[in-house]
Protein backbone atom coordinates (compact mmCIF):
# COMPACT_ATOMS: atom_id res chain seq x y z
CA UNK A 1 0.00 0.00 0.00
CA UNK A 2 1.36 3.38 -0.95
CA UNK A 3 2.09 5.94 1.71
CA UNK A 4 -0.25 8.91 1.61
CA UNK A 5 1.25 12.33 2.16
CA UNK A 6 -0.98 14.23 4.55
CA UNK A 7 -1.83 17.85 4.00
CA UNK A 8 0.43 20.42 5.60
CA UNK A 9 -0.32 20.67 9.34
CA UNK A 10 -1.85 23.90 10.51
CA UNK A 11 0.79 26.44 11.42
CA UNK A 12 0.96 28.97 14.19
CA UNK A 13 0.02 32.56 13.49
CA UNK A 14 3.70 33.52 13.24
CA UNK A 15 4.45 30.94 10.52
CA UNK A 16 1.23 31.00 8.51
CA UNK A 17 2.11 34.01 6.33
CA UNK A 18 4.36 32.08 3.94
CA UNK A 19 2.52 28.76 3.80
CA UNK A 20 -1.06 28.09 2.67
CA UNK A 21 -3.11 25.30 4.20
CA UNK A 22 -5.45 23.83 1.54
CA UNK A 23 -7.93 22.90 4.26
CA UNK A 24 -8.75 26.57 4.60
CA UNK A 25 -10.50 26.25 1.22
CA UNK A 26 -12.62 23.31 2.34
CA UNK A 27 -16.28 23.69 3.30
CA UNK A 28 -16.92 23.90 7.01
CA UNK A 29 -18.20 20.33 7.24
CA UNK A 30 -14.96 18.93 5.79
CA UNK A 31 -12.75 20.98 8.13
CA UNK A 32 -14.80 19.97 11.15
CA UNK A 33 -14.57 16.27 10.27
CA UNK A 34 -10.81 16.46 9.75
CA UNK A 35 -10.36 18.27 13.08
CA UNK A 36 -12.60 15.71 14.81
CA UNK A 37 -10.54 12.80 13.46
CA UNK A 38 -7.24 14.51 14.30
CA UNK A 39 -8.23 14.39 17.97
CA UNK A 40 -8.07 10.59 17.80
CA UNK A 41 -5.41 9.94 15.14
CA UNK A 42 -3.09 12.94 15.35
CA UNK A 43 -1.68 15.25 12.66
CA UNK A 44 0.57 12.62 11.09
CA UNK A 45 -2.15 10.09 10.32
CA UNK A 46 -3.53 10.18 6.74
CA UNK A 47 -7.15 9.49 7.77
CA UNK A 48 -8.18 13.05 8.78
CA UNK A 49 -7.06 14.77 5.55
CA UNK A 50 -8.39 11.93 3.37
CA UNK A 51 -11.81 11.97 5.05
CA UNK A 52 -11.91 15.76 4.97
CA UNK A 53 -10.94 15.85 1.30
CA UNK A 54 -13.63 13.28 0.51
CA UNK A 55 -16.33 15.35 2.21
CA UNK A 56 -15.04 18.54 0.59
CA UNK A 57 -15.66 17.01 -2.87
CA UNK A 58 -19.40 16.70 -2.29
CA UNK A 59 -21.38 19.39 -4.09
CA UNK A 60 -24.24 20.07 -1.70
CA UNK A 61 -24.18 20.97 1.97
CA UNK A 62 -26.93 18.42 2.56
CA UNK A 63 -24.74 15.60 1.19
CA UNK A 64 -21.67 16.79 3.10
CA UNK A 65 -23.56 16.81 6.38
CA UNK A 66 -25.02 13.37 5.72
CA UNK A 67 -21.60 11.95 4.82
CA UNK A 68 -20.00 13.41 7.93
CA UNK A 69 -22.71 11.92 10.12
CA UNK A 70 -22.52 8.45 8.57
CA UNK A 71 -18.71 8.40 8.45
CA UNK A 72 -18.41 9.34 12.11
CA UNK A 73 -20.62 6.36 13.01
CA UNK A 74 -18.49 3.98 10.92
CA UNK A 75 -15.19 5.38 12.18
CA UNK A 76 -16.32 5.07 15.80
CA UNK A 77 -17.35 1.46 15.21
CA UNK A 78 -13.98 0.65 13.65
CA UNK A 79 -12.06 2.43 16.42
CA UNK A 80 -13.98 0.60 19.14
CA UNK A 81 -13.12 -2.62 17.30
CA UNK A 82 -9.41 -1.64 17.52
CA UNK A 83 -9.11 -1.47 13.73
CA UNK A 84 -7.92 1.60 11.84
CA UNK A 85 -10.53 2.55 9.19
CA UNK A 86 -7.87 2.47 6.45
CA UNK A 87 -7.04 -1.11 7.44
CA UNK A 88 -10.64 -2.35 7.58
CA UNK A 89 -11.53 -5.50 5.62
CA UNK A 90 -14.74 -7.18 4.51
CA UNK A 91 -15.46 -9.01 7.82
CA UNK A 92 -15.55 -5.73 9.74
CA UNK A 93 -17.69 -4.06 7.06
CA UNK A 94 -20.09 -7.04 7.18
CA UNK A 95 -20.30 -6.79 10.95
CA UNK A 96 -20.97 -3.06 10.73
CA UNK A 97 -23.84 -3.65 8.29
CA UNK A 98 -25.44 -6.02 10.81
CA UNK A 99 -24.79 -3.49 13.57
CA UNK A 100 -26.60 -0.80 11.56
CA UNK A 101 -29.61 -3.03 10.98
CA UNK A 102 -30.24 -3.54 14.70
CA UNK A 103 -29.21 -0.21 16.22
CA UNK A 104 -32.28 1.85 17.31
CA UNK A 105 -32.67 5.36 15.96
CA UNK A 106 -34.19 8.34 17.78
CA UNK A 107 -37.67 6.87 17.48
CA UNK A 108 -36.56 3.66 19.18
CA UNK A 109 -36.86 1.56 16.02
CA UNK A 110 -34.08 0.20 13.78
CA UNK A 111 -33.26 2.41 10.77
CA UNK A 112 -35.22 1.95 7.57
CA UNK A 113 -33.66 -0.11 4.80
CA UNK A 114 -33.09 3.08 2.79
CA UNK A 115 -31.17 4.63 5.70
CA UNK A 116 -29.01 1.53 6.04
CA UNK A 117 -28.34 1.44 2.30
CA UNK A 118 -27.39 5.13 2.28
CA UNK A 119 -24.95 4.66 5.18
CA UNK A 120 -23.26 1.71 3.44
CA UNK A 121 -23.13 3.61 0.15
CA UNK A 122 -21.51 6.59 1.89
CA UNK A 123 -18.85 4.34 3.41
CA UNK A 124 -18.20 2.82 -0.01
CA UNK A 125 -17.86 6.30 -1.49
CA UNK A 126 -15.17 7.12 1.08
CA UNK A 127 -13.15 4.01 0.20
CA UNK A 128 -13.49 4.69 -3.53
CA UNK A 129 -11.92 8.09 -2.88
CA UNK A 130 -9.25 6.60 -0.60
CA UNK A 131 -8.38 4.01 -3.26
CA UNK A 132 -7.83 6.78 -5.81
CA UNK A 133 -5.28 8.23 -3.40
CA UNK A 134 -3.73 4.75 -3.02
CA UNK A 135 -4.46 4.85 0.71
CA UNK A 136 -6.29 1.50 0.56
CA UNK A 137 -6.09 -1.47 -1.78
CA UNK A 138 -9.80 -2.29 -1.89
CA UNK A 139 -13.18 -1.07 -0.70
CA UNK A 140 -14.23 -3.31 2.23
CA UNK A 141 -17.87 -2.38 1.59
CA UNK A 142 -17.88 -3.39 -2.07
CA UNK A 143 -19.04 -6.94 -1.33
CA UNK A 144 -21.27 -6.16 1.67
CA UNK A 145 -24.85 -7.34 1.16
CA UNK A 146 -27.09 -4.29 0.88
CA UNK A 147 -30.60 -4.33 2.37
CA UNK A 148 -33.37 -4.65 -0.17
CA UNK A 149 -34.97 -1.29 -0.88
CA UNK A 150 -38.42 -1.47 -2.43
CA UNK A 151 -38.48 1.21 -5.16
CA UNK A 152 -42.26 1.52 -4.78
CA UNK A 153 -42.28 2.04 -1.00
CA UNK A 154 -42.17 5.32 0.90
CA UNK A 155 -41.79 5.16 4.70
CA UNK A 156 -43.17 8.68 5.18
CA UNK A 157 -46.54 8.66 6.94
CA UNK A 158 -49.07 10.79 5.09
CA UNK A 159 -51.86 13.06 6.29
CA UNK A 160 -55.44 13.42 5.18
CA UNK A 161 -56.51 16.74 3.69
CA UNK A 162 -58.42 17.50 6.88
CA UNK A 163 -55.32 16.81 8.99
CA UNK A 164 -53.19 18.98 6.71
CA UNK A 165 -55.72 21.80 7.01
CA UNK A 166 -55.72 21.50 10.81
CA UNK A 167 -51.92 21.64 10.89
CA UNK A 168 -51.89 24.77 8.73
CA UNK A 169 -54.60 26.44 10.82
CA UNK A 170 -52.75 25.58 14.03
CA UNK A 171 -49.54 27.06 12.64
CA UNK A 172 -51.43 30.21 11.62
CA UNK A 173 -52.77 30.66 15.13
CA UNK A 174 -49.41 29.90 16.71
CA UNK A 175 -47.18 32.53 15.07
CA UNK A 176 -46.49 34.19 11.69
CA UNK A 177 -43.18 32.31 11.41
CA UNK A 178 -44.87 28.95 11.97
CA UNK A 179 -47.57 29.67 9.41
CA UNK A 180 -45.11 30.90 6.80
CA UNK A 181 -42.90 27.83 7.18
CA UNK A 182 -45.70 25.25 7.05
CA UNK A 183 -47.48 26.70 4.00
CA UNK A 184 -44.18 27.29 2.20
CA UNK A 185 -43.08 23.68 2.70
CA UNK A 186 -46.49 22.33 1.72
CA UNK A 187 -47.08 24.51 -1.34
CA UNK A 188 -43.56 24.30 -2.81
CA UNK A 189 -42.60 20.70 -1.97
CA UNK A 190 -39.15 21.93 -0.95
CA UNK A 191 -36.84 20.05 1.40
CA UNK A 192 -36.37 21.68 4.77
CA UNK A 193 -32.63 22.27 4.27
CA UNK A 194 -33.39 24.07 0.99
CA UNK A 195 -35.76 26.46 2.75
CA UNK A 196 -33.60 27.09 5.82
CA UNK A 197 -30.55 27.86 3.66
CA UNK A 198 -32.31 30.82 2.04
CA UNK A 199 -31.88 34.48 2.89
CA UNK A 200 -34.63 37.07 3.14
CA UNK A 201 -33.08 39.00 0.25
CA UNK A 202 -33.54 36.02 -2.09
CA UNK A 203 -37.27 36.44 -2.49
CA UNK A 204 -37.30 37.33 -6.16
CA UNK A 205 -39.51 38.05 -9.17
CA UNK A 206 -39.51 36.26 -12.52
CA UNK A 207 -42.05 36.60 -15.34
CA UNK A 208 -44.90 37.51 -13.03
CA UNK A 209 -43.97 34.97 -10.35
CA UNK A 210 -42.56 35.59 -6.90
CA UNK A 211 -39.79 33.03 -6.52
CA UNK A 212 -37.24 31.48 -4.17
CA UNK A 213 -33.98 30.00 -5.57
CA UNK A 214 -33.72 26.49 -4.14
CA UNK A 215 -30.36 24.74 -4.00
CA UNK A 216 -31.15 21.04 -4.36
CA UNK A 217 -29.30 17.75 -4.08
CA UNK A 218 -26.23 17.52 -6.24
CA UNK A 219 -25.91 21.31 -6.33
CA UNK A 220 -28.81 21.74 -8.76
CA UNK A 221 -30.61 25.06 -8.66
CA UNK A 222 -34.21 25.79 -9.55
CA UNK A 223 -36.51 28.74 -8.92
CA UNK A 224 -39.61 27.71 -7.00
CA UNK A 225 -42.73 29.84 -7.44
CA UNK A 226 -44.24 31.10 -4.20
CA UNK A 227 -48.06 30.85 -4.48
CA UNK A 228 -50.11 33.82 -3.22
CA UNK A 229 -51.13 32.16 0.07
CA UNK A 230 -47.51 31.30 0.88
CA UNK A 231 -46.34 34.73 -0.29
CA UNK A 232 -48.83 36.54 1.96
CA UNK A 233 -47.78 34.40 4.92
CA UNK A 234 -44.08 34.97 4.21
CA UNK A 235 -44.41 38.73 3.80
CA UNK A 236 -46.48 38.96 6.98
CA UNK A 237 -43.71 37.14 8.82
CA UNK A 238 -40.81 39.12 7.31
CA UNK A 239 -42.43 42.52 7.71
CA UNK A 240 -39.85 45.14 6.75
CA UNK A 241 -36.91 42.74 7.03
CA UNK A 242 -35.03 42.22 3.76
CA UNK A 243 -31.73 40.71 4.92
CA UNK A 244 -30.42 37.92 7.09
CA UNK A 245 -31.69 34.32 7.07
CA UNK A 246 -35.19 33.79 5.71
CA UNK A 247 -36.25 32.01 8.89
CA UNK A 248 -34.66 33.04 12.17
CA UNK A 249 -34.94 32.46 15.88
CA UNK A 250 -35.94 35.28 18.21
CA UNK A 251 -32.25 36.14 18.62
CA UNK A 252 -31.81 36.50 14.84
CA UNK A 253 -29.92 33.25 14.40
CA UNK A 254 -30.78 31.00 11.45
CA UNK A 255 -33.48 28.50 12.42
CA UNK A 256 -31.95 25.01 12.57
CA UNK A 257 -33.39 21.74 11.32
CA UNK A 258 -33.60 20.09 14.78
CA UNK A 259 -35.50 23.12 16.06
CA UNK A 260 -37.93 22.95 13.14
CA UNK A 261 -38.50 19.21 13.66
CA UNK A 262 -39.31 19.81 17.33
CA UNK A 263 -41.58 22.77 16.59
CA UNK A 264 -43.47 20.92 13.87
CA UNK A 265 -44.26 18.11 16.30
CA UNK A 266 -45.52 20.63 18.85
CA UNK A 267 -47.86 22.03 16.17
CA UNK A 268 -48.95 18.53 15.17
CA UNK A 269 -49.84 17.62 18.75
CA UNK A 270 -51.80 20.84 19.12
CA UNK A 271 -53.59 20.04 15.83
CA UNK A 272 -54.51 16.54 17.03
CA UNK A 273 -52.49 14.73 14.35
CA UNK A 274 -52.37 11.00 15.25
CA UNK A 275 -48.71 10.57 14.20
CA UNK A 276 -47.58 13.84 15.82
CA UNK A 277 -44.63 12.11 17.53
CA UNK A 278 -43.14 11.04 14.19
CA UNK A 279 -44.11 13.89 11.87
CA UNK A 280 -41.21 15.63 10.16
CA UNK A 281 -40.68 18.37 7.57
CA UNK A 282 -40.46 15.73 4.83
CA UNK A 283 -44.10 14.88 5.62
CA UNK A 284 -45.09 18.19 4.03
CA UNK A 285 -43.06 17.41 0.91
CA UNK A 286 -44.82 14.04 0.84
CA UNK A 287 -48.18 15.84 1.04
CA UNK A 288 -47.23 18.22 -1.78
CA UNK A 289 -46.58 15.24 -4.05
CA UNK A 290 -49.58 13.11 -3.13
CA UNK A 291 -52.07 15.98 -3.01
CA UNK A 292 -50.78 17.35 -6.32
CA UNK A 293 -51.08 13.95 -8.01
CA UNK A 294 -54.61 13.57 -6.64
CA UNK A 295 -55.64 16.36 -9.02
CA UNK A 296 -56.47 14.73 -12.39
CA UNK A 297 -55.35 17.90 -14.19
CA UNK A 298 -51.84 17.74 -12.72
CA UNK A 299 -49.26 15.79 -14.74
CA UNK A 300 -46.79 13.42 -13.13
CA UNK A 301 -43.98 15.04 -15.13
CA UNK A 302 -44.79 18.46 -13.67
CA UNK A 303 -44.72 17.15 -10.11
CA UNK A 304 -41.49 15.24 -10.81
CA UNK A 305 -39.87 18.42 -12.13
CA UNK A 306 -41.14 20.45 -9.17
CA UNK A 307 -39.48 18.18 -6.62
CA UNK A 308 -36.43 17.47 -8.81
CA UNK A 309 -36.74 13.69 -8.95
CA UNK A 310 -34.58 12.15 -11.65
CA UNK A 311 -36.84 9.09 -11.89
CA UNK A 312 -40.65 9.35 -12.15
CA UNK A 313 -40.93 6.13 -10.10
CA UNK A 314 -39.55 8.04 -7.13
CA UNK A 315 -42.36 10.58 -7.45
CA UNK A 316 -45.03 7.98 -8.08
CA UNK A 317 -44.18 5.86 -5.05
CA UNK A 318 -45.39 8.66 -2.76
CA UNK A 319 -48.75 8.50 -4.47
CA UNK A 320 -48.78 4.70 -4.59
CA UNK A 321 -48.53 4.47 -0.79
CA UNK A 322 -51.81 6.34 -0.43
CA UNK A 323 -53.43 4.20 -3.13
CA UNK A 324 -52.32 1.01 -1.41
CA UNK A 325 -54.14 2.13 1.73
CA UNK A 326 -57.19 3.89 0.29
CA UNK A 327 -57.90 1.14 -2.22
CA UNK A 328 -56.92 -1.85 -0.10
CA UNK A 329 -59.39 -4.75 -0.54
CA UNK A 330 -59.54 -5.15 3.25
CA UNK A 331 -62.12 -2.35 3.41
CA UNK A 332 -64.49 -3.95 0.91
CA UNK A 333 -64.05 -7.32 2.60
CA UNK A 334 -64.74 -5.80 6.01
CA UNK A 335 -67.89 -4.13 4.67
CA UNK A 336 -69.26 -7.46 3.39
CA UNK A 337 -68.36 -9.12 6.70
CA UNK A 338 -70.22 -6.40 8.55
CA UNK A 339 -73.30 -6.94 6.39
CA UNK A 340 -73.23 -10.69 7.06
CA UNK A 341 -72.84 -10.26 10.79
CA UNK A 342 -75.67 -7.72 10.84
CA UNK A 343 -77.98 -10.20 9.08
CA UNK A 344 -77.10 -12.95 11.54
CA UNK A 345 -77.97 -10.80 14.55
CA UNK A 346 -81.18 -9.35 13.09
Amino acid sequence: MATVTALVPRQSAELSTDRHDPRDDWPEEARNLADHLTEFYGDADPLPPIAGGWVARQKSRHTRRAYVRTFKAWEQYARKSKIHPLQAKLPLADAYAKHLAKTPTRNGRPPAETTQAQALAAAGSFYTYAARLQAVDTDPFAAVNRPYVDPDYSPTEGLTEAEMDRLIETAKQWAPRSYALVVLLYLTGARIDEILALGASQLGYDRGHRTLPLRQKGGKRRPAPVPPIALDALLAYLGERTDGPLFTTESGRRWSQPEVWKHLRVLARRAGIPQAASIKPHTLRHQFITDSLADPNTKLQDVQDAVSHSDPRTTQRYNRRRGLLDNHPAYALAARLGERLEKETS
